[in-house]
């Protein structure tokens, strides 16, 4: 069989444990978090605006790629190691999308469907290996399309033979390059690629004919140098589910996942420093410079070093260190859409970028990634922290509190509606979730 019919098998006959499904339930959550106040209009989005001049229909295509942008609009939204992207974005849409016009889909097999999605997202991680992201693709867009496309399948229970034209369907349509980093472009890979997965899975099951041989093959063949290892996407399947482990990660900052422990570092040197009975306004005075130590390629992601606005600053290293100095919390307000702090600017502009060569390359192993952050005063003081990226995933995270922090202006009683419809356990949970995420 071809790799595209393998995995097709997995998809159709999966079954999720338990514990996956509780996986995905705070998966849900925490997507509904960052994407309800863009689709709401609680957090202005001008390229929201702008979609909707141009993709004015309300069939299920033009919803995956409204709410998948909607979902990356913050760039606030969970990312999974193995995919080296964010897997929400662009699978939740798509089975969103497809869930508001069948009215049978249970919140099970919403779940399920889900927990499939990730599962094929992450292996296809594994199976693309760090050249896929390193040629300068995102991710998030070309390995979603086809993860997406795979829950489209499993949620709309396509035969084993139609999925392994629906994932070959998907593959053919992957695109997206990280040099749209910092625009509005980063967000539309997302909703591009939900997109396509539904136009995949219904021109499937329209009838559309597809290759369903060697497709997955020559994916993989053409975007990674090489480096592709096939045997990775259907090896051990389920063992563990990718959403158990590594699992989704759930971001504390609205910036690139790149920076958070730089984020934390910082966070670190500036409580030292206030619990000495110094003042911000004195360290601000004192730092001469700030340098940043990672493994050579660790800010491979997070590349703009001189941002021009606050979207352009969720991928700057040098502005999220400035802004966890002097403001403590990275807030959404601070990475929106406008112009920069300018006492926020000018101190990223002490900001120095120190590879560590000693470190193994981060493209070797991204889970062991560390930023450490040194002050030097005007004093000759030095002040010197470093931070894991395990140390920062480790620091607790409670997504009802992240909930509140994005939709301020909501009740707690509309606060604990969106946690508990969230759940899925009710049977008009799902149209609900549905009706609330539609982008009118």
């Amino acid at each position: 069989m071809s790799l595209a019919q393998q995995l097709a098998t997995l998809i159709v006959s999966t079954r999720p444990a338990e514990e996956a499904r509780a996986r995905a339930r705070s998966g849900l959550l925490d997507f509904i978090a960052v994407t309800l106040p863009v689709v709401s209009g609680e957090i202005a989005d001008s390229g929201l605006r702008s979609l909707r001049q141009v993709y004015r229909h309300h069939d299920s295509q033009t919803q995956a790629l409204l709410l998948g942008y909607a979902g990356h609009a913050l760039d606030f939204d969970d990312f999974h190691a193995d995919f080296r992207g964010h897997p929400g974005t662009v699978i939740l849409p798509a089975l969103l999308a497809l869930a508001a016009q069948q009215a049978a889909i249970s919140g099970d097999d919403f779940l399920d469907a889900y927990v499939t999605g990730v599962e094929v997202a992450g292996r296809l991680g594994l199976a693309a290996g760090p050249q896929h992201y390193i040629l300068g693709f995102h991710n998030t867009a070309t390995l979603g399309v086809i993860a997406a496309a795979a829950a489209s399948a499993r949620l709309l229970d396509a035969s084993t033979e139609q999925t392994a034209v629906i994932l070959g369907l998907a593959a053919t349509q992957a695109s997206g390059l990280r040099a749209q980093f910092g625009s509005a472009v980063k967000p539309l890979h997302a909703g591009l690629a939900a997109q396509a997965a539904v136009s995949a899975t219904l021109l499937t099951l329209a009838g559309f004919d597809g290759q369903p041989q060697q497709v997955l093959e020559s994916f993989l063949h053409a975007y990674c140098a090489g480096q592709q290892q096939p045997q990775k996407l259907t090896a051990s399947w389920g063992e563990p589910w990718r959403i158990v482990a590594p699992g989704l990660e759930f971001k504390p900052y609205p910036t690139c996942s790149g920076t958070h422990s730089a984020a934390d570092a910082a966070r670190q040197l500036r409580t030292a420093w206030l619990q000495q009975g110094n003042s911000i306004a004195a360290l601000a005075a004192a730092i001469q410079r700030i340098d940043i130590a990672f493994p050579p390629g660790g800010d491979i992601a997070a590349f703009i070093r001189h941002p021009q606005n606050g979207v352009e600053a969720r991928f700057s290293l040098e502005y999220v260190v400035a802004i966890a100095l002097l403001r403590d919390n990275l807030r959404v307000g601070d990475f929106a859409e406008g112009p920069l702090d300018a006492e926020i600017a000018a101190l990223a502009e002490k900001v120095v970028r120190c590879p560590d060569k000693s470190a193994p390359p981060d493209e070797l192993n991204p889970g062991q990634r560390f930023h450490q952050v040194t002050l030097w005063l005007s004093s000759g003081e030095r002040l010197q922290q470093r931070v894991t990226r395990q140390q920062s995933l480790a620091i607790p995270l409670d997504l009802t509190n992240k909930l509140r922090s994005c939709l301020p202006n909501r009740s707690e009683s509309q606060l604990q509606q969106i946690v508990t419809r969230s759940q899925l356990h009710a049977a008009d949970d799902l149209p609900a979730l549905c009706a609330w995420l539609t982008v009118k």
